[in-house]
């Protein structure tokens, strides 16, 4: 199951998508998500569905790589489609008892459901074409006006690379002490729902450890090879745009508009 987690990885082939530059990679994502938050109809959707599809088709990432993450939030996915079916108020569709099934809460689940999907897998195809290293220039030179007002961009950019990288690594490092809890007689999958979290202290408590020891010897790596921040730094690689960059713009932008239209106004 853990290993099922896709966020924060990056697969590694030759494709269009990858090609992109990092600042196209994290607008489109951005994008992506507006477009899934203003569609308030199926043809939205829909239209998001497509552009979704080819952009998998495009990175050359097996689909099966990209939806087996599914599988971590298939909880969350259910609580929310639970939720949005018996809280939504409407037309009744099926009674029992207290509670009941409209039309309205159950347009509302298979909507959020949608929604979660495609967000979850939107946000994913990004790490799996983008490289760490990549994404931190990117977002720092996305976020390089906020410098005016003295925030610290560099700063921002270089956490959120880490810990993405670390994701993956922390994954692996919970499998093997999971593993070698259950080698011990431990027990995480019987029982009752209290007894199971007790049993998720002799793996929260060794995973803490192991965090907080890689994040020291991170930190005195960087205070060892004098890391000081982004100012004066330059890049070995600098990020310019090419004619398939402003084209991915420009699809971008249509593609957004285009949902507004159908999946707002319109419809």
């Amino acid at each position: 199951m853990l290993r099922d987690i896709t966020l924060g990885q990056y697969y590694r082939t030759e494709s269009v998508i990858h090609e992109l530059d990092p600042r196209v990679k994290l607008v489109a994502t951005l994008m992506f998500i507006i477009s899934l938050f203003v569609s308030n109809n199926f043809i939205g959707y829909v239209i998001a569905g497509l552009f979704l599809a080819l952009s998998i088709y495009l990175s050359k990432v097996p689909p099966k790589f990209i939806f087996r993450g599914m599988k971590t939030i298939f909880f969350l996915l259910m609580l929310t489609m639970v939720f949005n079916l018996f809280l939504t108020p409407g037309t009744a569709l099926v009674s029992f008892w207290k509670f009941n099934i409209t039309v309205e809460g159950l347009k509302m689940a298979a909507m959020m459901a949608v929604r979660l999907i495609f967000l979850i897998t939107g946000s994913s195809l990004m790490t799996l074409t983008t490289t760490p290293n990549n994404l931190t220039d990117g977002l720092e030179r996305l976020l390089r006006p906020l410098k005016v007002f003295r925030v610290p961009v560099h700063e921002i950019s270089m956490m959120m690379s880490i810990a993405l990288r670390f994701i993956p690594i922390l994954m692996e490092e919970t499998d093997k002490i999971m593993k070698a809890q259950m080698a011990r007689g431990a027990d995480f999958e019987s029982g009752s729902l209290i007894n199971r979290a007790k049993s998720l202290v002799p793996l929260l408590v060794p995973l803490f450890i192991s965090a907080f020891r890689r994040a020291n010897d991170l930190a005195m790596a960087m205070e060892a090879r004098c890391y000081k921040g982004g100012d004066g730094r330059t890049k070995m690689k600098p990020l310019i745009y090419q004619n398939r960059d402003r084209l991915a713009y420009l699809i971008i932008f249509a593609y957004l508009a285009l949902v507004i239209v159908f999946g707002r106004i319109l419809f």
